[in-house]
């Protein structure tokens, strides 16, 4: 294995390490976002975005900072951060899988289902290949469950015209009978 610099984002307290080139993303400090203390996200997002600016080449930094957002419920933030990601470097994995998860909590399935077999291609181990399968069983689960809003490809024009013209029946027949 190779060694991968670091470079220290804050000298102080909390100093937060995030290497230059990693091969896979950094781990975010916290596994329940209801848990962490909004002051800290909000120390930690400022902390990935002095990163994002000294190596704007980086998906992996952008990946976390689209995370970050999300976890601070800046939506479009993250959409931005994530598809940064994604056109910086393509074939990243979790870029891809994040930006269809985000897709997915919006309950944007239809887009969703889509990032996430492309996920599913870019997969390049087991984990990674369950975690997307684990995602897209999920989106196709809310899909059969129908929480998305019927689409409208047919036209009204003969239903509206087979209304007006019983309207108009009727009416006439109760101006008969009178």
């Amino acid at each position: 294995m190779s060694a991968i610099t670091t470079t220290t984002i804050q000298p102080g307290q909390d100093s937060l390490a995030f290497p230059l080139r990693p091969s896979r993303l950094p781990a975010l400090p916290w596994r329940d976002p209801h848990s962490v203390p909004p002051e800290k996200l909000a120390t930690f997002i400022a902390s990935l975005n002095e990163a994002c600016i000294e190596h704007p080449e980086n998906a992996d930094l952008r990946t976390c900072l689209g995370i970050a957002h999300a976890m601070n419920y800046d939506v479009y933030q993250s959409m931005d951060a994530l598809e940064q990601a994604r056109s910086l470097e393509p074939q990243n994995f979790f870029a891809q899988l994040k930006y269809s998860e985000l897709l997915y909590r919006l309950r944007i399935l239809d887009r969703a289902e889509k990032e996430t077999i492309h996920a599913l291609d870019l997969a390049g181990n087991g984990w990674e290949l369950s975690l997307a399968r684990k995602q897209l069983s999920e989106i196709r689960r809310l899909n059969r469950k129908g929480l998305t809003p019927p689409k409208w490809t047919k036209s009204l024009r003969s239903s509206t015209i087979t209304f007006l013209l019983l309207l108009l029946g009727v009416s006439f027949l109760f101006m008969v009978w009178k």
